[in-house]
């Protein structure tokens, strides 16, 4: 919890008053427990979610959705992507220490007991559950419960260190709170709801994979077969490519479902931006010149932030 600071009140000599100092560490320690919490969240994670499920919402329910259905699936889909990322740390703690990019994580950094984050990650859980359970419905619902399921256990525990497919198949819950959040607003999951599926599940390999080409060296040390570390740059460049090609394939497929002209020319224009920068990745690459696999990874995240909004614009109007 942080709290408002108090009023320093120092005694006649101007020195502090006893028992000062510790009232402060004890803050400072609350709120490096906040953090630790929060950061099992993963919330740029929990963020990017959001970004494609209230645009998703709105759509279906051709406007602002019910307001008890929207505030169940915005706060019930936060707490499952938190509980899913808090009991991905607790099953990658080993690995996580291993790599650079994820030895601040609370586990690595000796910050919290795995049975702590154990508890959290589970109790996040249920609670996201029940909620879905009480104020939505039974599809949705059993989506949730299936995505933290299939992202911990058959993607973490199984897929990620087994298979350089696991970008690949983990994308089925990346993309799972697009048709949760449809059906939440409308107890079905209708073409466009799969459209737009479609396009998160196909972005995640080249986001993805640009940022495992930046820590290729990471996932060799902790033993996981991301594909750049066991296949050439030639078949990662190959894979980016083709799976930004159905990514863009898959926005326009949306386009005559039920979307507007705005939606379709954002689609096009944004489209075109990200096979672009894939495609000077992968030039770069074979050319021997220096890669620079962030700018797509940055890339790519706005452009499915744009491509969204415009649903969402398409959505209101």
């Amino acid at each position: 919890m942080i709290t408002e600071r108090p009023v320093q009140r120092r005694t006649p000599g101007g020195a502090d008053r006893p028992g000062r100092a510790e009232r402060v560490e004890a803050r400072r320690s609350w709120v490096a427990v906040f953090r630790a919490y929060l950061a099992l969240t993963k919330p740029q994670i929990v963020e990017l979610l959001l970004v494609t499920t209230v645009p998703t919402m709105m759509l279906a329910a051709q406007g602002w959705p019910d307001p008890v259905t929207f505030t169940a699936v915005l706060v019930g889909g936060g707490l499952a992507g938190g509980a899913a990322s808090a009991l991905n740390c607790y099953i990658d703690r080993d690995i996580d220490e291993l790599m650079r990019r994820t030895k601040r994580r609370p586990l690595p950094a000796n910050q919290m007991t795995p049975r702590a984050v154990l508890i959290f990650g589970l109790t996040l859980a249920v609670i996201s559950v029940a909620l879905m359970a009480l104020l939505t419905n039974w599809l949705a619902t059993a989506l949730t419960a299936f995505s933290i399921f299939y992202y911990d256990v058959i993607y973490t525990m199984w897929l990620k260190r087994r298979t350089p497919a696991n970008t690949f198949w983990g994308g089925v819950c990346g993309a799972a709170p697009v048709v949760i959040g449809w059906a939440a607003v409308t107890n079905t999951i209708p073409p466009m709801a799969w459209a737009l599926f479609a396009i998160v599940f196909f972005w995640q390999m080249p986001h993805f994979y640009a940022l495992a080409v930046k820590y290729k060296e990471d996932y060799a040390r902790a033993g996981i077969p991301m594909l750049p570390v066991v296949r050439s740059m030639k078949r990662v460049n190959f894979e980016i490519i083709l799976y930004t090609v159905l990514t863009v394939a898959a926005s326009l497929a949306a386009w005559p479902l039920g979307l507007g002209p705005i939606y379709g020319v954002t689609a096009i224009i944004m489209g075109a931006v990200f096979l672009v920068e894939a495609i000077r990745l992968a030039r770069g690459a074979g050319g021997g010149t220096a890669v620079k696999p962030m700018r797509l990874f940055h890339l790519s995240i706005t452009y499915l932030t744009v491509v969204f909004m415009a649903v969402a614009v398409d959505a209101l109007i």
